[in-house]
């Protein structure tokens, strides 16, 4: 995944790109900076791409200006940089990678999807920046004086890296396997810890004093097996206690705002499923999630439905979204969205996604867990393809006006107007099991569904 001008994301935002009194300067400099970002990447790569772009949209103006700029770089052969050494150096030069330039529009629900696996569940309910995750704790339990000034939450903050074995395991498995999964490492954990205590005390070595260990260790190859491996188990407690507390910070997100039930509400809303329950009730259920959270429920329903509700219907939902507290803002926008584009008459197709609600855990459930799951559904995802308009966009174009049979080929999806980690996940699935082939998946800007209903709303208040 790659990200373009990290620092300075709100000049190429959805909303900036999508604002109604915007000039034509403004447009150029925004396609001019989403250029020069793609340009450098490629150059960075070692590989001139193809380019593959929907047509009428802001991704054909990207694909124009880039294309215009690859030309005018190989035009001068002495000067440019991909040429000699550049072109030698690159991870893919030995191949033409196929760049597919899509535009945000062509799938607002994805965006406001609550997801179900663990990366961009940490995305969508914490504070998560740069693979760095920063979470709020209490200070204490016990109750201050009356009068007294409530205690400050300390704050702790998690890099989530490539050599963190479990996050590249797990980030992008269901969240109930995430929970099950820390339970194991544990338990596992404390396995390991208890036959170092069972070693240490048949050599009639008790408490901590390393020195006394590395003396006696050459007397059994048992013991000195178990020294060596403290540093790994060290660094396993470590990650252990790391994903405990991220783990247990999202499941408080999930069991307090009924997260499961929105995610399987949603699924069957974008896969045209029979509702168990209302779109009315859930609006209305005071107990089931804050009200953005109904709100982007809500916002997905407009966009699939391939008709409107009725004004009298839609006159429902309004006074019940505004019941619940919510800003109507994003609706405007969306009204004002799907009234001039085609989707209005071709809503988007999100596939039958459907999980499987599998009730309550059996492992995690038990007393010793330290996850206590209650209440919250087992949801396995069959096939996560709800961006599944992108893929299929990036598979029709291929057999359009010509067909690619290089099973090497690089392939990347770049989104103008910002993307999210669903639609990268996604793409991830995809790709598994098609051996010898490559996706990258890129983004003018990464958002969460608070930061791009924020920009829905203020383009709503236009």
């Amino acid at each position: 995944m790659f990200i373009l001008c990290n620092q300075n994301k709100e000049l190429v935002s959805y909303r900036a790109i999508n604002r109604p009194d915007i000039t034509d300067t403004e447009m150029e400099t925004i396609m001019d900076t989403i250029v020069d970002s793609l340009f450098c990447f490629f150059v960075t790569l070692g590989a001139i791409p193809i380019i593959r772009c929907s047509r009428g949209t802001a991704a054909e103006m990207v694909a124009v200006k880039l294309d215009k700029k690859l030309r005018e770089n190989l035009r001068d052969a002495r000067n440019s940089l991909f040429t000699g050494d550049t072109l030698g150096a690159g991870q893919f030069s030995f191949q033409r990678p196929l760049l597919v330039l899509v535009d945000r529009n062509i799938d607002l629900a994805t965006p406001l999807h609550h997801t179900w696996t663990y990366q961009a569940l940490v995305h969508d309910v914490l504070d998560f920046h740069l693979n760095r995750v920063n979470l709020e704790e209490s200070a204490g339990t016990e109750s201050s004086p009356a009068g007294a000034r409530p205690k400050k939450k300390n704050k702790k903050s998690y890099d989530l890296t490539a050599s963190d074995k479990f996050w590249q395991k797990h980030k992008g498995s269901p969240f109930p396997e995430v929970a099950e999964s820390v339970q194991q490492e544990l338990e596992s954990y404390r396995a390991q810890e208890d036959e170092v205590k069972r070693l240490k005390s048949i050599m009639g070595i008790e408490g901590e004093d390393e020195g006394a260990i590395s003396m006696l260790s050459d007397n059994t190859a048992k013991l000195t097996s178990a020294v060596s491996s403290l540093p790994e188990l060290l660094e396993k407690k470590r990650l252990i206690d790391l994903h405990t507390n991220v783990a247990t910070a999202v499941l408080e997100h999930i069991k307090t705002r009924k997260l499961d039930v929105y995610f399987e509400y949603e699924e069957k809303i974008m896969s045209k499923s029979t509702l168990d329950k209302s779109l009315l009730d859930m609006i209305s259920d005071p107990d089931a999630g804050t009200p953005e959270d109904k709100m982007r429920l809500f916002l997905i329903y407009y966009i699939s439905s391939a008709q409107a509700p009725s004004e009298v219907d839609l006159e429902q939902y309004k006074k019940a979204l505004l019941d619940a507290g919510c800003n109507l803002a994003p609706l405007s926008y969306i009204k004002q969205w799907k009234a001039f584009t085609k989707m209005a008459s071709a809503p988007t197709s999100y596939g039958n996604t459907t999980p499987k609600p599998l009730g309550l855990f059996s492992r995690v459930m038990n007393t010793g867990s330290q996850f206590v799951m209650e209440g919250v559904k087992n949801l396995v995802l069959k096939q996560q393809v709800s961006s599944k308009t992108i893929l299929d966009y990036r598979l029709s174009i291929e057999t359009d006006d010509y067909r690619y049979f290089d099973p090497k080929m690089l392939r990347g999806i770049f989104v103008v107007g910002g993307g999210n980690y669903i639609e990268y996940q996604n793409l991830v699935d995809y790709i598994k099991g098609k051996q010898g082939k490559h996706v990258l998946y890129g983004c003018s800007e990464l958002f969460n569904a608070a930061q791009f209903i924020k920009q829905l709303s203020q383009l709503g208040q236009k």
